[in-house]
């Protein structure tokens, strides 16, 4: 779902993982853990690019029914868990580190 109103694409990305080692303002994860960036929204082609998705079926277009997820990943509402095709890639990092800059890999 593409949306043009600023107050509920915030909302939205509030509900994505902050993470410790990056500013949160600009950098989540989705629930499938892939990174997402803030300027990037709506930008399927764009490496960290995200998109709104509802998560309860015939549900309002609202903050409460939609989450954000990778332009990759979505959400199987009659399942009710995620679609995961991406992830973050934490390949050949200690357990205690963080991969900064950020980067995903195909889950």
């Amino acid at each position: 779902m593409i949306c043009s109103d600023p107050a509920l694409i915030d909302a939205v990305w509030r509900h994505a993982r902050a993470m410790p080692e990056a500013d949160p303002a600009h950098w989540r994860q989705d629930a499938c853990g892939a990174w997402m960036r803030r300027e990037q929204y709506g930008h399927e082609d764009a490496e960290f690019g995200w998109k709104l998705v509802k998560v309860s079926p015939g549900g309002a277009d609202s903050a409460e029914n939609l989450r954000p997820f990778h332009c990759r990943n979505g959400y199987d509402v009659a399942g009710a868990q995620p679609r995961c095709a991406l992830t973050a890639d934490r390949a050949n990092l200690p357990a205690e580190k963080y991969a900064m800059p950020p980067r995903n890999r195909a889950a």
